[in-house]
């Protein structure tokens, strides 16, 4: 059986919209795109880094595997993370995708995504990793699916904005197994479900 590793940037208030650049998601008005460039140093890359370098399958909702194809897919700069997300299998979990075609080893996993997904992780494979895709994540959150998170925790609140969890989640609890901060102050913590 595979697992399902999330890696998730959020503020102290729970935000997790938008982080990279001005118009990376603006739905409902979000005026903050772009939070957490500031907080990038090389703490933070070298964990990023070492996430990248566990063999692993890729796991997406639509509007991040549109967002990170439009970013990564075309990329040929050399940088390691465009190698990595072009050569993974990346696994989209959709409802109204026809296909996705348009990014290479990426695979359409139609209907209900905790359903398509469960069915994938009682596969034998790679273990999956889920980066944003916050709606993707509370749903399999809620289906009990999701086995570990690495939360990269920035020092600041914005107030508005799509949160990692919206409204109750199912109660579930998790130990910390590792725990970084970076020279900006961003806690990196690494949770396993218990």
């Amino acid at each position: 059986m595979r697992t399902i590793s999330v890696t998730m940037f959020v503020t102290l208030d729970g935000v997790v919209q938008g982080l990279g650049r001005p118009d990376e998601d603006t739905r409902g008005g979000f005026e903050h795109g772009g939070w957490g460039a500031k907080y990038n140093d090389e703490i933070m890359g070298a964990e990023m880094a070492a996430g990248m370098g566990e063999p692993g399958d890729m796991l997406f909702g639509r509007r991040t595997w549109a967002d990170f194809h439009r970013a990564w897919g075309t990329a040929t700069d050399g940088n390691p993370f465009s190698t990595h997300m072009n050569a993974a299998t990346k696994y989209v979990a959709s409802t109204t995708l026809p296909d996705v075609d348009a990014w290479q080893n990426s695979i359409l996993l139609p209907g209900d995504a905790a359903e398509s997904v469960a069915e994938l992780k009682a596969t034998p494979g790679n273990n999956l990793a889920i980066i944003g895709s916050a709606a993707l994540v509370r749903s399999l959150h809620a289906a009990a699916l999701i086995d570990r998170y690495t939360l990269l925790i920035h020092p600041l609140t914005l107030g508005t904005g799509t949160r990692l969890f919206d409204g109750a989640a199912p109660l579930t609890e998790f130990e910390l197994t590792r725990s970084v901060t970076t020279a900006t102050g961003v806690i990196i913590a690494h949770y396993s479900r218990r």
